[in-house]
């Protein structure tokens, strides 16, 4: 097929102005007053099941990021939400203090009111799950996360994920991923306000190995989609994944044919790239499968691009992946200094944090202690990142609408330190870029930028389409009081931390080829840069957010700080550079008889409440 490389902008002509969106809602009710979490199986049976983790997950006032979220499309009062769910950690008690022994999972966020409010739950199968639904659960692992959702169209719901972690309680990492579905409880023919509410089950569709710290073959950075076109995969279900291994990684599907039950053997989709990851899969409305994917930089010249790979047979075979694409990376990096202290005699409070490596020469993220880097600065880590999405509603045109978020051509700048969003050294500006790929022509319209500000970093769009108009959603730093090119997110020179995020969205009528001017949706503007993980030290904002929409129906979701307790770290004998604003609140106590700290000792006070916010977007 024709290879397309576009390095040419253009600057998205705006519509007219959109209407604001309502209030902001929570999605993960982990604090004392609220509904709290609820077995999924008394929300499909009626029958009162609880266990320790949903009892510490009501009242945690824990972490929670990666949201998803889907609207059913028999329905759009019904929306089912998810995140990594770290509220079960500190289940286990000794002695009187909390012990992060508990699971990191996936969330099962509820709405049956169009998004007005969430009943926040757990998928089956988590660690201390006995209820009747555990036994259906094919999850080997302590944790799970980089959840995924799709609606077919019959009321079932399916919700994607990787999973990793022993419970034997050793280093090991699985790196499985797995699908569980759901389904109306009477039914196909059952009243749709209760579709996607009973659970049936979870099926595992490749197995990693079990070397420590995500080394060996781990499987990672999932995608989900379902056939709601009517035609003749009508139901089939699709999930893609990334495969690592030491040297490299590709891009994978499988497919279910009987409603997530069994899914066929894993289909290599790329062949001769060497650094590939976050996939995406769009359907379009003759059924034809296309999967979209970053490739990264190699030693032997291959660029960094979005690239597609196309199936017209229901997701058995795929094409030779094509260049949609290239671009240069936004990633934002550093130089590690570490500087160490005494390791605490409690266990860490998050033995499983997403993205945790091997030690390498350059840091995605810093924060503190161990993971100080030179800069000073305190951020979240960062790539450049595609999605993608079809209207499987439109029967006339194939088209695949990707949005992604890479440096904004002519920004380029010195930093004067180590930070850099393309090398150490070298800063950016990012923003988020559209363009629609024709399947039928195997050609793509020139990426523009969908909403083009002098200050201010985009990242991780996300786009829906479904119905004649497509919505967009990223975050935004305009409102950053630091902002500057030259540093990460939220950070001045002086490496103080500030609220400098909110999620900012735009919409679509005529297929992409103009678009509203933006709308803010969120209505705090949050600090991202919290050290809430690897013992308090370093911040984790995910990888991602979300979209969902039916029409001029829409819905995103976000992670959220708002609700977090700034603190002092007592570990800091001498404040460092983020000089209070980007610690949290925590309780640690320094035992001179083995010259080492507690873990924190108070983690329902508020220093770990990160959460999942969403609200209807333009």
């Amino acid at each position: 097929m024709k290879i397309i490389l576009t390095c040419t902008f253009l600057i998205a002509v705006p519509m007219a102005i959109a209407q604001s969106p309502g209030t902001d809602v929570r999605l993960t009710n982990d604090f004392p007053g609220s509904t709290g979490y609820i077995s999924a199986f008394t929300l499909a049976t009626g029958t009162p099941y609880t266990d320790a983790v949903l009892r510490e997950c009501s009242i945690a006032r824990g972490r929670q990021n990666e949201p998803a979220v889907e609207v059913d499309p028999r329905n759009t009062q019904v929306l089912i939400g998810s995140s990594n769910d770290y509220c079960g950690v500190y289940s286990t008690v000794v002695n009187g203090t909390p012990v992060a022994l508990g699971p990191i999972w996936l969330g099962y966020y509820r709405s049956e009111n169009g998004g007005a409010s969430f009943q926040s739950s757990l998928v089956p199968g988590y660690p201390g799950d006995i209820s009747a639904f555990a036994a259906l659960a094919q999850i080997r692992t302590s944790g799970a996360g980089d959840p995924v959702i799709a609606w077919d169209a019959h009321g079932r719901v399916f919700m994607g994920a990787e999973s990793s972690g022993d419970p034997a309680g050793t280093k090991k990492t699985f790196g499985d991923v797995w699908v569980a579905r759901y389904e109306n409880p009477a039914g196909e023919a059952g009243n749709t306000i209760n579709d996607g509410k009973a659970y049936r089950g979870t099926t595992r569709v490749a197995k990693g190995s079990s070397a420590p710290n995500l080394l060996g073959v781990f499987h990672d950075k999932t995608a989900i989609e379902a056939d709601r076109t009517g035609g003749p995969c009508d139901g089939d279900v699709y999930f893609s994944w990334a495969r690592f291994t030491t040297n490299s990684s590709n891009i994978y599907l499988v497919r279910s044919t009987d409603h997530g039950v069994t899914f066929s053997n894993p289909k290599l989709i790329t062949t001769s790239t060497k650094n590939v990851q976050f996939p995406d899969i769009a359907v379009t409305g003759n059924g034809h499968v296309y999967v979209t994917f970053v490739e990264g930089t190699t030693n032997s010249g291959q660029p960094d691009a979005v690239v597609i790979a196309k199936s017209t047979d229901c997701g058995q075979s795929f094409s030779k992946p094509q260049v949609v694409t290239t671009f240069t990376p936004y990633s934002a990096q550093d130089v590690p200094s570490p500087q160490p202290i005494p390791i605490p005699t409690a266990s860490l409070d998050d033995p499983l944090l997403e993205g945790d490596t091997a030690p390498v020469s350059t840091a995605r993220d810093c924060g503190d202690f161990s993971d100080h880097c030179v800069s000073g600065y305190t951020f979240f880590r960062r790539d450049t990142q595609a999605r993608s999405t079809a209207d499987q509603l439109d029967k006339v045109n194939e088209w695949v609408y990707i949005v992604y978020d890479p440096t904004k051509p002519g920004t380029t700048v010195a930093t004067g330190t180590t930070y850099g969003s393309i090398a150490p050294g070298t800063g950016s500006q990012s923003a988020v870029f559209f363009t629609r790929f024709d399947g039928a022509a195997g050609t793509n319209t020139t990426p523009v930028v969908l909403d083009n500000q002098t200050i201010g970093h985009q990242l991780f769009p996300d786009i829906s389409a479904a119905g004649g108009v497509l919505h967009v959603l990223w975050w935004d730093s305009r409102n950053d009081p630091f902002y500057s090119p030259a540093r990460p997110i939220g950070n001045n020179a002086a490496g103080v931390t500030a609220p400098s995020l909110d999620v900012f969205a735009t919409r679509s009528t005529d297929n992409g080829a103009n678009w509203a001017t933006a709308v803010r949706v969120t209505d705090v503007t949050t600090n991202p840069n919290f050290e809430q993980f690897d013992n308090r030290q370093i911040p984790f904002a995910g990888d991602y957010l979300w979209v969902t929409s039916l029409g001029n129906f829409s819905f995103g979701v976000w992670t959220d700080w708002r609700n977090t307790v700034q603190g002092t770290d007592q570990r800091e004998t001498t404040e460092d550079e983020d000089n209070f604003t980007a610690d949290v609140h925590q309780c640690r106590i320094f035992s001179a008889l083995i010259g080492a700290w507690s873990g924190d000792l108070c983690p329902h006070e508020g220093g770990i409440d990160q959460n999942i916010y969403g609200d209807h977007t333009p």
